[in-house]
């Protein structure tokens, strides 16, 4: 759906605009990725900012220009202060500890977790069942949240529940394993994608249905997937200081980017 995406590129534009403004603005921030290794991450990051598609990256199908474009991206990123933490497993405990270090030392400002269901809790927690551990862990990252003075971007699943619904966009109550989310968030936005699920749906032919019937059905799809092509909703569903509301963004997929979508559609024009 995009949710690592969106969280690498804030990730990578605090650390930008940090070193740009000579950390007068943006932040140092501190990556911890559980899912995806530090290798993985950095090619999203260079392919998001040379606009090469990462599955080329990955198949190493590029062009001379491009391989130069991916050189001096690679060379920057060097000084680009984003640190990006791949240990898998990571309890709430160890995350805290390397955190303080990067404040210490780097003068961290900002934590982006991918993500929270990957976290272990304490022993005792566990003992007592995931919604208990999940619980202690958003606990332990808003204290370290306010220890630090830092804002803590946490990336969550969503319940299956979502997949049965005709509408797909997910509500509060579809983040995963636990009530405890919702209640420590300060802030609690989803990603949602019309285009995603219109690809995967496609469309089939039903029984006892005419060809007539089903090829205007499959233009009407084809039709609306034009249309939302590219497209992504940001749904802010909580903010305890400010207004709810959705934001409307473009995401180019082979870049695993997003970006203004007013912008995208001038450079159609």
């Amino acid at each position: 759906m995009g949710k690592t995406a969106l969280a690498t590129n804030i990730a990578y534009n605090a650390a930008y605009t940090h070193h740009q403004s000579g950390g007068k603005e943006g932040s140092v921030v501190g990556f911890f990725s559980l899912e995806m290794s530090a290798e993985q991450l950095a090619t999203r990051i260079i392919s998001e900012q040379t606009e090469t598609p990462s599955d080329s990256i990955r198949k190493g199908k590029i062009t001379t220009p491009q391989f130069d474009r991916l050189v001096a991206m690679s060379q920057a990123l060097h000084d680009i202060p984003i640190f990006i933490d791949d240990t898998p497993a990571l309890t709430v405990s160890a995350l805290r500890t390397r955190a303080r270090r990067l404040k210490r030392k780097n003068n961290l400002g900002m934590i982006v977790v991918d993500y929270l269901q990957l976290i272990s809790g304490s022993s005792s927690s566990r003992n007592d069942g995931r919604v208990q551990e999940v619980s202690e862990i958003t606990r332990g990252l808003k204290t370290l949240a306010k220890e630090l003075d830092v804002p803590v971007l946490a990336l969550s699943q969503l319940s299956r529940a979502v997949e049965q619904r005709e509408d797909k966009r997910p509500q509060l109550a579809d983040l995963r394993d636990s009530g405890s989310i919702e209640q420590d968030a300060d802030v609690v936005m989803f990603i949602f994608r019309e285009e995603y699920y219109l690809e995967r749906k496609g469309t089939s032919q039903h029984d006892n249905e005419s060809d007539d019937k089903f090829y205007q059905r499959q233009q009407r799809n084809d039709e609306r997937l034009d249309k939302v092509r590219n497209m992504a909703e940001v749904i802010i569903s909580k903010q305890r200081h400010g207004p709810v509301g959705t934001v409307n963004l473009q995401f180019t997929g082979e870049f695993t980017r997003f970006g203004d979508l007013d912008q995208y559609h001038q450079q159609d024009y």
